[in-house]
């Protein structure tokens, strides 16, 4: 089991290496010196890793928090890995999205064009971006 002093004290080495805590929670230690925390855990009868984080920013307290988290979400058949980056994306789709950046470019710029060139930009945001516009 881990200690927050044996972590402040782990020093890099020639390759990465990892000190344990418990129940598939651990450090990782990058030749370069960062500290990363995981989670190794099994989903589907298959070995995956979650990230949680980097070391001090989060704390041994705030680690082992993520890890009983990772563990409630797999006693509800939640894949852990899965549930974060679904949460990412629906914050990115929320306000960063090429439509919006597109619509208010499309914006800024109609009252400097004449009425046809406005026309042609809106039929090509509308038709020919549309794969990425969503």
């Amino acid at each position: 089991m881990l200690t927050d002093t044996k972590i402040r004290t782990a020093k890099p080495k020639d390759k990465t290496y990892r000190l344990a805590d418990f129940e598939g929670l651990y450090l990782e230690i990058s030749p370069a010196g960062g500290k990363y925390w995981r989670l190794k855990y099994r989903f589907n009868k298959k070995e995956k890793r979650l990230s949680i984080g980097v070391y001090p920013r989060i704390s041994l307290k705030e680690a082992r928090k993520q890890k009983d988290l990772a563990k409630d979400q797999l006693a509800q058949s939640i894949d852990p890995s899965a549930e974060k980056k679904r949460k990412r994306l629906e914050e990115s789709n929320s306000e960063n999205t090429f439509r919006m950046v597109a619509d208010a470019w499309f914006n800024k710029m109609v009252p400097n064009w004449a009425f046809s060139t406005a026309k042609k930009r809106k039929s090509l945001l509308e038709n020919d971006l549309k794969p990425w516009l969503g």
